[in-house]
Parts: C-alpha cells; structure tokens; sequence
C-alpha cells in the first residue's frame, strides 16, 4: 500500500509501505475512505517535537471494513467505520467510566494517512453505521474522529451549559468544533477568539455570536470587558501554548471552569493563580469514544456538520502538499482521499 511517511521536519513523502495485516485477535483493517492532516501533526513537521526515525503519520479515519480477528465479533467486513485516535477495549474500569482515551489498554493511532490501517483493540474502538454513508458525509464522519470529538470534549470539560458565556480560544479545526459543541449545549453566547477572517466567518456560521480578535492579555481585558469585568463562564483551550493557557485560564470567571485540548508545549500553570482564582481545570486527549455514538446520529441527521472544517481537499498522494498549506495558514484543515 502507499502511505504518508514523514523523515524530518519539514519532510513528508507518500511511500510504499507494508500491508497492515491482523497481529492480535482483537485487530481490525479497514480500507480507508478518507483521511486528513491533523494541527497536532504540525507540531512535528515544524520541528517542535522530534521526529526521530522516519515514521508513518495520520490518527483519523474512516473506513470499511476489510478484516477482523477472531475475537472480534461486533465488527464485520464491509461495515463502514468510525473511530478514534486512541484505541480502547470499552470493557476496563476507565472505559466503563467514560475515559476511553484512558483506556488501561489504549494505543494512539500513528499510521491513519494511509491506504489501509489496522485497528487494534477494534471491538472496543469502532461504531459501525448501519449502513455506508453517502460520500457527503463522509468529511463531517471523519472530523468526528478527531477534532469534532476534541472541540466536544473541550466544552464538556468546561461545563458548558445552556445560556451561559463560553469562550473559545483557538481557531484552528478543534476550536472551530468547539464553537459548534458550545451551540449544541445551549450556550446563549459564544465568542471566538480569532485574528483570520476566513476562519471568523466559519466560527459565526457554526454559531459564534461574537469574535475578538486581541491576544495574550489584551485579548483577557476585551474579555472581561464583554462581561462586565468578570470572566465567561466556560473557556475551551484549543491551541496548546502556554499564551493560550494563561489567555484561557484569565478569561474566566470565578467559578468558571477551563476544558484545555491542546497538547500542551512548554506550559506551566502557576499554582498560586489557580488557587486563588476558583477557576476549575480539565483536559487531556478527548475520550472521543464516548461521544462517537451521539457524534455520528448527529451528523448522519444533519444537525451538525463539522465537516466544514476542510477547506482543502487533495489526493492522498499530495500528502505533503496538505502539511504545507496547514503550516503556511493557507488552509485550516487538509482531507486526503486514498
């Protein structure tokens, strides 16, 4: 098969890899649909993580079934699939309470970008559709595998709920899922923090009430100003940079809480500030699978179509043509079709 096998920063190739084939009982491959470039990959491809040895990439999918392994009995070739970045048996304790993502057993999808994937631990990883969807919504499907189950999980953590205030840091693929989850739980006013008139105009499409464009603590004064110089009830962190953090953690009120997604790249909370601020703090990888079953109902009926956030489309192998336009700020988000 061919894939996306990145060497260096700044260096992605499409390859001929091996066939993914069935290592454990518990796998899964599946023929992948589409695909796409994450913001997290950038991280890499810019050199601010190590890329080490040449490595496959990609961590969303969605597919058809090809083959399963014998203990896999909820699955069955020729489904169309749906699934997360991180595998989880949906059986241990963490599972069972919701934090798949935490699974005793997780593994975190490294080889997405790619004809054909194998999918450990799929029984517990996987949602089936009841049948293949029409291949519109296939990009709202494969977002939900990534950054619409990020964005949700941001406003879950930071207790969005209806008629509050909830403020959205980050305007990249996440952040603009999030502008969409913070409308579906009923917040009354949503506001986008985004200097990039494309993406402003798709935060107030998918529900945005109001934009600022300011950063760091200008960006914290506007929004205290917006509310009557006290905070927003709910903040989503979706970027990773210790700016965002201290921009997000300032922005809310006390007794406001923070959901924080963004992988985190040389952040450090002052203790002092958070204790005497009341504000409450959750993040880590979103437990998309917990969210899947909503998620895809969601899409397939049309309610939300986070899909949207690909405003590039390309042919897996212009792969590296994807990571560039996303580097460059020329797209927000690449699909790939194999």
């Amino acid at each position: 098969m061919r894939g996306a096998v990145i060497h260096a920063p700044g260096d992605v190739r499409f390859e001929t890899l091996d066939d993914p084939g069935i290592l454990h009982p518990t796998d899964a491959i599946i023929r992948t649909a589409v695909t796409c470039v994450c913001g997290s990959d950038l991280w890499s491809y810019r050199g601010l993580e190590p890329v080490g040895d040449a490595h496959p990439m990609g961590h969303e999918y969605v597919g058809v079934v090809e083959e399963v392994g014998p203990e896999v009995t909820g699955i069955k070739p020729g489904q169309f699939v749906v699934g997360s970045f991180a595998t989880s048996d949906n059986t241990c304790a963490n599972c069972r309470n919701g934090w798949q993502s935490n699974c005793l057993h997780r593994e975190f999808m490294s080889t997405c970008q790619a004809e054909y994937v194998r999918i450990p631990h799929a029984q517990g990883t996987l949602v089936a559709t009841d049948q293949v969807p029409g291949e519109e919504f296939w990009p709202g499907l494969l977002a939900v595998s990534d950054v619409m189950g990020t964005g949700w999980y941001a406003a879950d953590a930071a207790d969005v709920r209806p008629g509050s205030t909830a403020v959205v840091v980050g305007d990249g693929a996440v952040g603009l899922c999030g502008v969409i989850a913070a409308r579906e739980m009923g917040a009354e006013r949503i506001i986008a923090m985004s200097r990039h008139e494309p993406r402003q105009k798709l935060a107030r499409a998918f529900g945005a009430t109001d934009i600022v464009t300011e950063r760091g603590e200008e960006g914290v004064a506007r929004i205290k100003e917006m509310t009557g110089g006290i905070g927003a009830d709910s903040v989503l962190e979706c970027v990773g940079t210790a700016q965002a953090m201290r921009q997000a953690l300032r922005s809310a009120r006390p007794g406001g809480n923070v959901g924080f997604v963004g992988v985190p790249h040389e952040v450090a909370i002052d203790g002092q500030e958070l204790f005497f601020s009341h504000v409450g703090l959750r993040g880590g990888p979103a437990p998309v699978r917990r969210y899947l079953p909503d998620l895809i109902d969601r899409v397939l009926t049309g309610r939300i179509d986070p899909g949207r956030v690909f405003d590039l489309t390309l042919p897996l192998e212009q792969v590296a043509e994807g990571y560039k336009a996303m580097d460059e700020r020329r797209a927000i988000k690449t699909l790939l079709k194999p």
